[in-house]
């Protein structure tokens, strides 16, 4: 049975002779097209790239802070579809660093990776930095604490820019009481939040992945247009905000460092 020190491996996809799939821990975690970038086979993943996609005019560079790097999978197509962007990945594990560098082909200098706690560099970042920060923090298959909590949040939130944008992948299983908890803890510090994901995952049919957004200002997430983007998904997925997703977090509290008895690790 695999475990959380399983050193990871990429491994080709049978069905796509450019696809590899990186997996950490026995867990698949990236998939990666060596021959095209804009190819996304994760729908979470799909959706995160919807949400960059209309966060700015189309083809205009984003200053971007990718916490959990993976095989590099976002960074390699906001490098595709908006040449120029800026961006910054921290991976907190080396190995995979090394791997990706070795194994897959090579970034923009645009793109830099450092190995670090993803915490801890956004706590060293300076503010208003960042148009664009995605967190995908997992060990194994497990969110770390210390990036769940409402202290971590507003970190974030001091690192963007006044119309910058939150992007989290949340896994989660039914009845989605961790999600209705970061959907609260985001609520806790930005002015607006939404929430993508299968419709299935929203009836709490199926254990999978959910994404939120988040951003300071009311009426900056583009709701709409995003909607009607994932409907059209190969894997059709529904937006809740506002009305739809205080139903849906139904009295969910904060989470907070006290609360997830969280162990920060060193600075």
């Amino acid at each position: 049975m695999p475990t959380g020190d399983d050193p990871p491996e990429l491994v080709p996809d049978p069905r796509r002779r450019t696809g590899r799939t990186l997996l950490a821990g026995g867990v698949a975690q990236s998939y990666v097209d060596v021959a095209d970038p804009r190819h996304l086979q994760f729908e979470y993943v799909r959706r995160m790239a919807r949400l960059l996609d209309l966060a700015a005019p189309p083809g205009a560079p984003l200053a971007a802070l990718h916490l959990g790097g993976g095989a590099l999978t976002l960074p390699r197509y906001l490098a595709a579809t908006r040449p120029g962007s800026v961006q910054t990945v921290v991976e907190r594990d080396p190995r995979v660093v090394e791997l990706v560098q070795r194994e897959l082909p090579s970034l923009p200098a645009e793109v830099r990776v450092e190995v670090a706690d993803a915490r801890a560099a956004v706590t060293a970042a300076a503010p208003d930095r960042y148009d664009v920060v995605l967190a995908d923090v997992y060990r194994a298959a497990r969110m770390p604490p210390h990036v769940a909590a409402v202290e971590f949040v507003a970190e974030v939130a001091r690192v963007l820019r006044p119309d910058g944008v939150y992007l989290v992948n949340v896994t989660d299983l039914p009845p989605l009481v961790f999600t209705r908890g970061q959907v609260a803890t985001l609520r806790a510090v930005f002015g607006e939040v939404c929430l993508v994901a299968d419709r299935r995952m929203l009836r709490a049919r199926r254990y999978g992945n959910l994404v939120l957004a988040a951003a300071a200002r009311p009426g900056r997430l583009p709701v709409s247009r995003l909607a009607g983007e994932v409907a059209r998904d190969p894997v059709p997925g529904a937006v809740l905000h506002a009305a739809a997703l205080d139903r849906f977090v139904a009295g969910a509290r904060p989470a907070t460092d006290a609360g997830l008895g969280t162990d920060l690790p060193p600075a």
